[in-house]
């Protein structure tokens, strides 16, 4: 099954905007990789739902919406300062000119006005880019395919410069007996060590709350030093848990 993250990162921008794929016989989140199946239908506060309108109700009760979901990404992922990610918020509020430059207490309602050209502006650059490197695709036959950046990811840096190919051999060096299998050493390199919790994470499903017991038994298969292994999928992004470690799961 293809991880959530790839699904993410090869949506189109109307998929990306409403927050859902339709896959095969599924709708799909986004979001969390939730997978509703066609043709069921489904119960919320006392309402009848088929999948496609039960997935609008679960991004708005699980997510508040896309555009809340987006806006707290990393700011590599999103490219915007942290001055821009407020504005956007605010803007996506319904605030006036006046009120934005009220909640910040910065200038005067034209350099609010400023500052929603500068946005426009970045919106012209980025659709430039995108056809850019659409045509770029087309002619470009040595481009090497490039791992996704899990989108829960809270550092992203040059440690994803990992190819599929590069990929592929991390996971033969490190699991010598298949990826199902005990993982030989834990890696130090912060690339391999990427590449094998991201190998690691896949042993865990989405929307299913664990024990600590319960993660550390999966973990314990994997390698002796589990309670290492658990604390680097948390500070990758790949896991989260409650404060009080009583409950873990598959960050989304």
């Amino acid at each position: 099954m293809i991880g959530v993250s790839e699904l993410f990162w090869n949506a189109s921008l109307e998929e990306l905007k409403r927050g859902y794929i339709l896959q095969d016989d599924h709708v799909v989140c986004l979001l969390c990789g939730k997978r509703l199946e066609k043709g069921v239908v489904y119960p919320a506060d006392g309402v009848f739902y088929e999948a496609e309108r039960y997935m609008r109700v679960h991004i708005e009760q699980a997510h508040q919406s896309v555009f809340d979901y987006l806006i707290r990404l990393d700011k590599k992922l999103t490219g915007l300062t942290d001055h821009q990610n407020r504005l956007l918020r605010l803007f996506y509020q319904g605030n006036s000119d006046a009120d934005v430059q009220k909640e910040l207490g910065i200038g005067s309602a034209s350099t609010i006005r400023n500052h929603r050209f500068a946005l426009k502006e970045k919106e012209r650059q980025a659709k430039v880019f995108l056809t850019l490197m659409e045509l770029l695709k087309e002619r470009d036959k040595y481009a090497p395919t490039f791992i996704d950046v899990h989108h829960t990811a809270r550092m992203v840096d040059d440690r994803y410069n990992v190819t599929l190919d590069e990929y592929d051999k991390l996971l033969k060096k490190y699991f010598p007996a298949g990826t199902d299998g005990s993982l030989k050493t834990f890696p130090s390199k912060e690339k391999h060590r990427l590449v094998v919790l991201r190998e690691i994470a896949k042993r865990f499903q989405p929307e299913r709350i664990y024990t600590e017991k319960e993660v550390n038994q999966i973990l314990q298969a994997v390698y002796d030093d589990y309670v290492t292994v658990r604390r680097y999928l948390i500070d990758y992004g790949f896991l989260d848990r409650k404060d009080d470690g009583s409950q873990y799961w598959l960050k989304a």
